[in-house]
């Protein structure tokens, strides 16, 4: 699994440099999406894979803090990510006659470079609120990656529950302003579709959203689960679970589901094959 979703994403991102046809602002941002989602896998499942084929898993302080900066620099990317390409349908539907000035190759750039440093920065700003406080006691980690909630419950300290709180306000927010926009774009964009007159029209302007949104839910689905389900006494356990389950299998999904569902990217992909199998029997 691991090594198809990097195959996967690789697969898309090559696909998308060879054609010129998919020169266009939302297949940069898919291939923005795939790196994001290849260097998100990258900084936890070779650890985890170690860790299962060891029999002693230890990780160091430093290494720790790194892979928590890098996780969630790169997961927060991936949420601006799905925001701007959210908006880059809003544009492509309901302004298309200014769509190729509101979304030239600079401005397309530009929102990239701003979903990397959006990233960087809450990763940057959790990192440091977590590696502030004091740990005590077992150093022993109860999961197979250092993840907040099971190092804030190694944490002590007055501070302790504040911090807590900050961390966790830090991550819901960024997490629910890019869902609310998300939201807001496609209100705008359903309301497009539905004074297209004919059905098919209708249907061929929704499908070029489909894969996003189907993404969208698969994404935000598993992290509304890590940060906003009720804890209970066996929140650990289960937290475990669904965390794997999304660091896992949402970027193993991903490349599946934009090569399936989008018509275009599908089509570029067996070209692509074509052309190389080709040259192999030339």
């Amino acid at each position: 699994m691991y090594l198809f979703t990097l195959l996967g994403n690789l697969l898309i991102m090559g696909t998308i440099w060879r054609e010129h046809s998919l020169h266009t602002p939302m297949y940069l941002f898919l291939c923005a999406l795939s790196i994001s989602e290849i260097l998100f896998t990258v900084t936890i499942t070779p650890q985890m894979l170690a860790d299962m084929l060891s029999t002693h898993c230890s990780i160091t302080f430093v290494a720790c803090a790194s892979q928590m900066f890098f996780s969630f620099t790169f997961g927060y990317t991936h949420s601006f990510l799905l925001m701007i390409m959210g908006y880059d349908r809003y544009v492509a539907i309901c302004h298309p006659l200014r769509y190729n000035v509101l979304m030239s190759t600079r401005d397309c750039a530009r929102l990239v470079s701003w979903c990397w440093a959006g990233g960087s920065v809450v990763g940057m700003m959790v990192t440091l609120i977590i590696f502030h406080l004091s740990f005590c006691g077992s150093n022993e980690i109860h999961h197979f990656f250092c993840h907040i909630f099971s190092l804030l419950k190694l944490a002590c300290g007055r501070d302790t529950a504040s911090l807590t709180l900050g961390v966790i306000l830090v991550c819901v927010t960024a997490l629910m302003g890019c869902l609310f926009l998300i939201v807001l774009s496609y209100v705008f964009i359903v309301a497009a579709i539905l004074r297209i007159p004919s059905a098919e029209g209708r249907h061929k302007t929704f499908s070029t959203c489909v894969s996003h949104l189907t993404i969208v839910v698969v994404h935000y689905g598993f992290a509304s689960l890590i940060y906003l389900k009720p804890k209970g006494s066996h929140s650990m356990d289960s937290n475990i679970l669904i965390t794997t389950t999304y660091t896992v299998f949402t970027p193993f999904l991903s490349p599946i589901i934009f090569s399936l569902r989008n018509k275009e990217l599908k089509n570029a992909i067996k070209r692509s094959f074509r052309r190389t199998f080709c040259l192999l029997n030339s």
